[in-house]
């Protein structure tokens, strides 16, 4: 099977190449290789002939949105459109990625696969457009939706926090917003699952658990030696933001879980991550 990886060089993208590289014949394009944005991409896949299309590219500049509201849209919902028509057009199918900020994030909430997403910031609103964009041109579509993504080589919320605590010795982090932290690689493995599955469909790829923003921050310092760091919990309302996130858009993994495809309480995936990728940093 020939598999196409767009938006190769983020963190899942590698994540996924890892995954998959002894399984499958790879074509892996980053940004400067094809910009999925424009309609040309169109063309390009069609004369590749991938039989699988994983697109791992997005606008993740959540607050940058609020003003680049058009360039958002091109990558996040022309983006994942041209894709599926490519994927039509010589019988492909597709792996697209998407947020759990498709939702509202109603405190209490808990979002399983097929819920009607309801989203809120320019982002949010562009990938709910490309979820939309994809799944009406193609029917052999994998939606899979992540939240709180972290991986190697990524500018990822644990590795900032790290940072954060290195470069200035205490830190305040929100208690009030909550999703899933999920392991890049773990999400990898469970599309590689998929596609041995064949089996379409909507899924949330997410690790097991839940944690607020300050709960997940605490962990990482724990995992990489700097729980001695002061750390204080403060409300939203305190680290205003152009684009205010969803307090509570926890995602449920049903429908993969029903195929046996589980990843693994995110605080075990965050240990193996901070010791492999954030203990180096220790001064």
């Amino acid at each position: 099977m020939h598999l196409l990886i767009v938006g190769a060089n983020g963190q899942l993208g590698r994540a996924v190449q890892a995954a998959c590289r002894a399984h499958f014949d790879l074509t892996v394009w980053g940004r400067d290789d094809a910009d999925i944005s424009r309609p040309e991409v169109e063309r390009k896949i069609t004369q590749v002939r991938p039989d699988v299309v994983i697109n791992c590219a997005a606008w993740t500049n959540v607050d940058g949105a609020e003003k680049e509201v058009n360039a958002a849209f091109a990558v996040n919902a022309l983006g994942p459109l041209y894709i599926a028509k490519a994927c039509a057009s010589i019988g492909a199918s597709m792996v697209h990625i998407s947020t759990n900020e498709v939702f509202a994030g109603a405190p209490g909430r808990f979002y399983y696969e097929y819920e009607q997403p309801v989203p809120s910031s320019i982002y949010a609103r562009s990938k709910a457009a490309g979820e939309v964009a994809a799944s009406r041109q193609l029917e052999q579509l994998y939606l899979v939706r992540v939240a709180w993504l972290f991986g190697p080589g990524g500018n990822n919320f644990p590795a900032k926090i790290v940072a954060a605590a290195d470069r200035n010795g205490s830190l305040k982090v929100v208690d009030e917003e909550f999703g899933n932290p999920t392991y890049a690689p773990d999400v990898a493995k469970a599309i590689f699952q998929l596609l041995e599955s064949g089996r379409f469909g909507v899924y949330h790829l997410v690790n097991q658990g839940y944690a607020s923003r300050y709960q997940l921050a605490e962990t990482a310092l724990q995992a990489a030696g700097r729980g001695h760091i002061p750390l204080s919990p403060i409300k939203l309302g305190d680290w205003p933001r152009p684009a205010p996130p969803p307090p509570h858009a926890v995602l449920v993994n049903q429908t993969a879980a029903a195929l046996g495809i589980t990843l693994r309480p995110w605080q075990e995936a965050l240990h193996e991550y901070a010791k492999a990728h954030l203990e180096k940093r220790e001064q």
